[in-house]
């Protein structure tokens, strides 16, 4: 399999979202490494995380196992592509939280899957983790992501880069 860098971003200003349009039809996967902080306060330091495929909210469903350093916990949900947790404005200064969100057959005109591995950095003693498998109910073919958080903004310095991966017949994986 080939994995190439498509695009990064990085805000060099609070953002409400961080999209990427037009994204190319020329892969097989997707892979996003989320690196990102909120400007507003959270419940517990943390604030969720969400996407949209398409614009879309609807549709979506998915399984999470989660802890907090203290409690483990898991669930079901519908809402728009959750992600997990990520720090809040309350959580310690300068951290961020990460997530890997890997999104397989995304040019499909099926139901699309994928899958999160995300943790909410925090020096204290309550921070989340999550492991979440969620599924895409629509048959459009997903050419746009925007992310979001539940607490005001994306703060400075959140950066998300976005991968595209080639399957490929070697069994060996090539960055480029």
């Amino acid at each position: 399999m080939t994995m190439t860098l498509i695009e990064t971003k990085t805000l060099g200003a609070s953002a409400a979202s961080i999209e990427f349009a037009s994204i190319p039809q020329t892969y097989t996967d997707l892979l996003f490494a989320v690196s990102v902080r909120a400007t507003g306060v959270g419940s517990d330091n943390v604030a969720d995380g969400t996407f949209r495929f398409n614009s879309s909210t609807a549709n979506f469903s998915y399984r999470f196992l989660g802890g907090n350093g203290i409690n483990s916990f898991s669930g079901t949900g519908a809402s728009a592509g959750f992600i997990g947790w990520h720090p809040s404005s309350s959580a310690t200064s300068n951290t961020f939280g990460n997530a890997f969100v890997y999104i397989p057959n995304y040019t499909a005109t099926t139901n699309r899957s994928y899958s999160v591995d995300s943790m909410a950095e925090n020096n204290a003693t309550v921070t989340y983790s999550c492991a979440l498998a969620g599924l895409w109910s629509n048959s459009a073919v997903i050419s746009n992501i925007a992310f979001f958080t539940s607490a005001t903004d994306f703060a400075i310095g959140s950066t998300i880069s976005l991968y595209g991966i080639l399957k490929g017949s070697s069994g060996g994986v090539t960055v480029s």
